[in-house]
């Protein structure tokens, strides 16, 4: 099962496809544009609320896509991160980049790329960025989101940390994006298939759309 397009005659500009290019992420271009598709589907809704949630910035590849598709609706996305990197972030690990790296504190911080990308993109009146933890961020949330879309650190603790603390606030009819979803270990890692098996045996959720690794599930309940 694929997730449709909403409207093929409606994408991201020139501009913000540029922007988000450039910036350093793990996106696929197909699954980026599968999430504006999402994105845009549910924000878009009669009993929309206009807000997205992002967990998992980064330097804002995919948050790109998301704020595409709420700018010309009005809406907003909020995009959550503490900035300095997951664990395959870290010096050592397959994914460190130096140039990311803050020569005062010596460890990774991302913001800065992040808002350049922002910018870049033109959302910046579009897009809010949370500079902290999720579960710090999720103490002081206090409304439903269209979608919230789990992309954070994948751990064990940090994704299931993640579900527990943002599914909650997924609106009835709205939708819980998961992404690096993989069946089959050999794939990718565990923690992401974890939380997305997790919720739909919860009772609260139900699969409508499936791409790539990105898998869509819309609260039922």
């Amino acid at each position: 099962m694929t997730t449709p397009r909403v409207d093929a005659g409606v994408a991201p500009t020139d501009a913000q496809i540029a922007a988000a290019d450039a910036a350093p992420g793990f996106m696929p271009a197909d699954e980026a544009m599968a999430l504006y598709d999402v994105a845009r589907q549910y924000l878009s809704k009669d009993d929309a609320v206009g807000i997205g949630v992002e967990i998992g910035t980064y330097c804002g590849k995919s948050t790109v896509y998301l704020g595409a598709a709420a700018q010309p609706l009005g809406a907003t996305v909020v995009t959550i991160d503490h900035h300095r990197g997951s664990e395959e972030h870290q010096p050592g690990w397959e994914y460190h980049d130096t140039a990311l790296v803050d020569p005062h504190t010596g460890t990774l911080d991302t913001s800065a790329r992040f808002r350049r990308t922002m910018f870049d993109a033109g959302l910046e009146e579009t897009v809010i960025g949370m500079l902290t933890r999720s579960t710090t961020a999720a103490r002081v949330w206090g409304r439903p989101a269209d979608f919230v879309f789990i992309d954070g650190g994948h751990s064990s603790e940090a994704a299931q940390d993640d579900l527990a603390a943002w599914s909650p606030w997924v609106r009835l009819g709205g939708a819980l994006l998961i992404h690096d979803v993989f069946p089959d270990p050999a794939d990718g890692g565990r923690p992401p298939f974890e939380i997305y098996e997790k919720a739909l045996a919860s009772g609260d959720f139900t699969e409508v759309g499936v791409h790539g690794s990105l898998r869509v599930l819309e609260r039922i309940r």
